[in-house]
């Protein structure tokens, strides 16, 4: 990898030890310290300056593997701000070095100098020199022996001049010495003391020029018939190279025909990335910060843990004793008809399965424009790397007119996927759905890069939509340091899903991350299957420069409590060495004894499909020690394809038709829900400012609240009581039964308030 740091200017320290070698030989190698950015300042780098290049590493065992950066010397500018600092710039590529003394300093200019020029010459060289020329001619090479004649004779002048400067100049600098050691007023003494570090510095350029010539000369006799032979070599070897790409493009060509009339082969293949060692642990925090200013990444992903091939159902039997260890499936199970899969494919977000639902009501379609305003993220943040992201006092030119529970809401855009996962009388094939719909969840978020407004503690959103699509979800801020919220969804067309999400991000310079803790609980009422799965982390790219943009990345593993079933889902984090399609999800579902049904495979963005496994091999081991496993299977089933984003969504924020809709004042709803929140509501309508200060508010007086809860506790400390803290209105804490932890689930009541129009239980938090 080869990169540059950003250049800048600011203070720094002294560089450590002194240049590897003297500023008239090829390679010059040294320390510096470098500017870097103005949180770092200067680091101290390994230098090198070889063949008219400066290259620099962060240590001297780098030089082996890794290219910090590295700067042309032949077009690059060369100048000195001060006694100890050097300025190379080159184009839009500029280097701030600083020496530890002005001695070194001018050692290090010399060297630069000296490269620049040779550079220079070598560049020039090259382009009066025919590609077409034959070898040199013996008329040639008297013509050669002449002028290097000539230099040889300059060179013996130029060396008894060098002595002659050593001589006189050890003398004077003997002389100086004596008239320090002389009793002379203090500004004699400083004076004879600067012409002394000035007869130094005027040595060290004049020995530098006279070993400059001397080593030219040298080379100039010594690898000028070499360069001749490597040069023809050059030519000869870019003929052979053109003839080979040339026979490769025809028989590319030819082979690309013979595939297309080829009758019964495969129609396609695809790589995915798994593990064959037992289950995979779910994603473990964030990525590891790197101590460096710029971030590199592997040119190359883990191997393919598995391979999976798409065959002809009507040719997908073989035999046993091609491929060992195999299992077997069924293409008939695969109906093209009549299965749930098939009907995947034909719905979309305007219709409606259920024959028992009402029409839908006719809900809004926009939301005014997002204003204009441009705020340095940048200037707010650079106090914040390392805190967390909720504790940040943010103005909501960051944020987007939605609560953090509406963003959960949105998790059932695509809850028609949990509907025909009802219908499924396999519960590997359910698995599918359900993993789709897990997948789904991240396809808003791919645009959406701003801030979700906090919740205060005890909001609620409620989005009643039992008559029109047959679900009814409530969401509670449940708590606020670390902000936790509470999520219960009743489907009336046969599942129930829960979720106690906490929200942990930390903003790391770079990059933000955030990680939501906690499980999901999806259970289907008739067969009693109880899946469970956790989400994966979300990063923020280019925080302080570029346009900001987001990943998801890391494993989801979906468990299905009663059947044992699993599935393995892997995000595949960006890279942009990687030719992997953006935004890949992949995985494998299997039963309790470990054999694979279906492969997935899609982008969390776009789209999921499912491929049933019809045959399934251990192959070879590959080289990292993980074994390959061939799945064979027919044709991929699209059970998730993401709706089109609205028109004019990128002036709205991105959202999709959902999401313009959540916020849409309703009647009847709760005094806390998110949608009578005044900043939020303000900042839709797009008087910002006025919504700034609103959010001010709010937040001042929860955190009233919040001190008075803490006076509360102190006291009831004092008189040996017992101080439960915040109690939610519409959840209770209960020890899950399936994984063991405390966790918020709904205690009812709140649709029968809302029949009542009953609140007089909910906070004043507005």
């Amino acid at each position: 990898a080869m990169s540059g740091e950003s250049g800048g200017r600011g203070g720094g320290g002294p560089a450590g030890g002194p240049p590897a070698a003297p500023p008239g030989s090829d390679t010059y190698k040294g320390w510096l310290f470098k500017w870097t950015n103005y949180l770092k300042g200067y680091q101290r780098r390994w230098f090198v300056l070889s063949n008219g290049l400066l290259s620099y590493y962060r240590t001297q065992a780098e030089m082996a593997h890794t290219c910090r950066g590295t700067i042309n010397l032949s077009t690059a500018h060369i100048d000195t701000e001060d006694s100890c600092n050097i300025v190379l710039s080159n184009g839009g590529r500029t280097y701030h070095l600083k020496a530890n003394s002005e001695v070194e300093r001018q050692r290090w200019v010399t060297a630069l100098e000296l490269a620049k020029a040779k550079a220079i010459r070598m560049r020039n060289n090259q382009s009066d020199d025919s590609g077409d020329e034959e070898p040199a001619s013996q008329s040639d090479k008297s013509e050669l022996h002449g002028p290097l004649k000539t230099l040889s004779s300059k060179l013996e002048d130029l060396s008894t001049c060098n002595e002659l400067i050593a001589k006189h100049g050890a003398a004077l600098q003997r002389s100086l010495s004596e008239l320090e050691n002389l009793r002379l007023p203090a500004d004699s003494g400083e004076k004879i003391k600067a012409v002394n570090e000035r007869a130094t510095l005027f040595r060290i350029p004049s020995n530098a020029m006279i070993n400059a010539c001397r080593d030219f000369l040298d080379l100039a006799e010594s690898h000028s018939r070499k360069w001749q032979r490597l040069l023809q070599h050059e030519r000869e070897q870019r003929i052979r190279l053109e003839e080979t790409i040339e026979q490769l493009a025809k028989q590319h060509n030819s082979l690309e025909r013979a595939c297309r009339g080829a009758p019964g082969l495969a129609s396609g293949t695809t790589s995915i990335s798994s593990t064959a060692k037992g289950s995979v642990q779910s994603a473990k925090g964030e990525a590891s910060d790197e101590d460096e200013e710029t971030e590199y990444f592997d040119a190359m992903e883990d191997a393919p843990a598995f391979i999976t091939v798409t065959a002809d159902p009507k040719h997908h039997r073989r035999s046993g004793s091609n491929l060992s260890g195999a299992s077997e499936g069924h293409p008939e199970d695969w109906n093209l008809e009549d299965s749930v899969f098939e009907s995947s494919n034909q719905s979309s977000y305007n219709e409606s399965t259920g024959k028992d639902l009402l029409p839908r009501k006719r809900r809004r379609s926009r939301i005014p424009d997002k204003p204009n305003y441009s705020l340095n993220l940048w200037s707010i943040m650079k106090n914040c790397i390392g805190k967390e992201l909720s504790k940040i006092p943010m103005p909501v030119n960051f944020n987007e007119p939605l609560s953090m529970l509406q963003r959960l809401t949105e998790d059932l855009e695509y809850h028609e996927l949990l509907d025909k996962a009802v219908k499924c009388e396999s519960s590997t094939e359910q698995m599918c759905f359900v993993a789709a719909f897990s997948v789904s969840s991240y396809s808003t978020t791919v645009h959406r890069t701003a801030k979700p407004f906090n919740p205060l503690l005890g909001e609620t959103y409620e989005l009643d939509r039992l008559e029109e699509l047959g679900f009814r979800s409530l969401c509670e801020q449940v708590s606020h340091h670390p902000p936790a919220a509470a999520h219960h969804v009743y489907s009336r067309r046969g599942w129930t899903l829960w979720q106690d999400i906490t929200i942990s991000s930390k903003f790391r310079g770079k990059y933000l991350s955030i990680m939501p803790l906690g499980a999901i609980h999806l259970e289907f009422h008739s067969s009693g299957n109880h899946y469970v799965w956790r989400k994966v982390t979300s990063t923020v790219h280019n925080i302080i420069v570029g346009k900001l943009w987001i990943d998801q990345s890391g494993e989801i593993e979906i468990v299905n409590h009663k059947s044992k079933d699993k599935c393995q889902l892997k995000f595949t984090p960006y890279s942009y060495f990687s030719r992997d399609v953006p935004r890949k999800v992949t995985g494998v579902v299997s039963d309790a004894d470990g054999k694979a049904h279906y492969v997935m495979s899609g982008t969390w963005d776009e789209k999921m499909e499912c491929s049933k496994i019809v045959h399934s091999s251990h192959g070879s081991t590959s080289t990292e020690g993980k074994q390959k496993t061939v799945y064979q299977t027919l044709s991929p089933k699209v059970l998730w394809r993401k709706y089109p984003l609205p028109e004019n969504a990128e002036n709205m924020y991105f959202f999709s038709e959902l999401a313009l809709t959540l916020n849409e004042p309703e009647e009847r709803v709760a005094p806390t829900d998110s949608r009578l929140r005044p900043d939020q509501r303000l900042m839709e309508s797009g008087r910002w400012d006025e919504a700034n200060v609103e959010k001010q508010r709010l937040e001042e007086k929860q955190r009233a609240v919040r001190r008075r809860r803490e006076a509360e506790a102190v006291e009831a400390l004092e008189e040996g009581k017992d101080y439960e803290g915040y109690i939610p209105l519409w959840f209770e804490r209960k020890v899950d039964a399936v994984t063991g932890e405390l966790i918020c689930v709904y205690k009812g009541g709140y649709w029968e308030a809302k029949d009542k129009q009953d609140w007089s239980m909910c906070p004043d938090i507005f």
